[in-house]
């Protein structure tokens, strides 16, 4: 048990707390996205060479190594994503009445520049690690690749949570492609298969011949690819799942949340202080006692029925 114990909890850590960051850093200012660009870029940079490095060697330490530098890698091009830097050359919303095939092209042209992104480093991370003994690192992006994949064609073909409030306001367009219905017919087959494929790892990790270093390795992977499949679920099932990064998403003030503890003393007070308001913010010549005696004129009206 304690061959495995270590590698969940890691693999976990690291989850919550890489998802967090780019949450944190998606929904800062636009202002700062330059700079979260130029630094992710030389952490993507060193993340790069480090699955590198730890390809060359089935080692603990290199397989921890790889799985991180994987999930890093991961994380920085979803935080290119989520800051609109790389995301595709459509970025309006969904047009009113489109058949599905016609928003299925449209969603795609959403997010063309980042599935390009995705495809290419995958492509030389595979490249990277191929014929070298350590696989850890490309099997990390690969299980995130695809089930992210998964994920957004759940989200367009419809679940019941779109978490839309996770979107920062530059991308809120998006949720015009997505559908909210109760099921679709690929999410059987979204979370079937990978339960499986989780299932023969743990066999294999339970094996008694298995090797320290590959019981870690398959570990870090098969934890990596259940937590997939539980946001999977998430998208589903009516779970408060923005409780788990409620240090990392800005706070969402209610419309009314300033007007809350104190209920209108008068049924026409929303009415004088939207007038009020409005006359204040207008370079009209009209004073306010006049303005005050047509609120009072349009009240009487209101009241009377006039």
């Amino acid at each position: 048990m304690s061959d495995v114990g270590f590698p969940i909890l890691y693999a976990l850590g690291l989850w919550w707390f890489s998802t967090g960051v780019v949450l944190y850093l998606d929904n800062l200012p636009g202002r700062t996205f330059r700079w979260t660009l130029l630094g992710g870029s030389a952490v993507l940079a060193v993340a790069i060479f480090g699955l590198f490095v730890s390809s060359t060697s089935t080692s603990i330490a290199m397989n921890y190594l790889a799985f991180t530098c994987g999930l890093v890698i991961w994380g920085v091009l979803e935080m290119s994503y989520f800051t609109g830097y790389a995301t595709g050359p459509r970025k309006i919303p969904c047009p009113e009445g489109c058949t599905p095939w016609r928003r299925f092209r449209l969603a795609i042209m959403t997010s063309l520049y980042h599935e390009l992104a995705i495809m290419t480093t995958g492509l030389i991370l595979i490249a990277i690690s191929w014929g070298e003994p350590n696989q850890v690192g490309a099997w990390t992006f690969v299980v995130l690749w695809l089930m992210r994949w998964s994920a957004k064609l759940n989200l367009f073909l419809g679940v019941p949570n779109l978490n839309e409030n996770w979107l920062p306001e530059h991308l809120r367009y998006l949720k015009t492609y997505m559908s909210k219905r109760g099921m679709n017919l690929l999410f059987p087959v979204s979370v079937t298969l990978p339960t499986i494929l989780v299932v023969l790892i743990v066999l294999r990790v339970s094996a008694p011949d298995g090797d320290g270093s590959e019981v870690v390795g398959l570990t870090l992977v098969a934890t990596l690819l259940a937590l997939a499949i539980l946001e999977h679920w998430l998208l589903v099932l009516p779970l408060p799942d923005e409780a788990l990064w409620a240090w990392a998403l800005p706070p969402r003030e209610p419309p009314d949340a300033r007007d809350s503890g104190r209920p209108p003393s008068d049924p026409g007070e929303n009415e004088v202080c939207a007038t009020l308001s409005h006359c204040a913010t207008t370079r009209t010549k009209t004073t306010l006692p006049q303005t005050r005696q047509r609120i009072k004129r349009s009240r009487i009206g209101m009241a009377t029925g006039a």
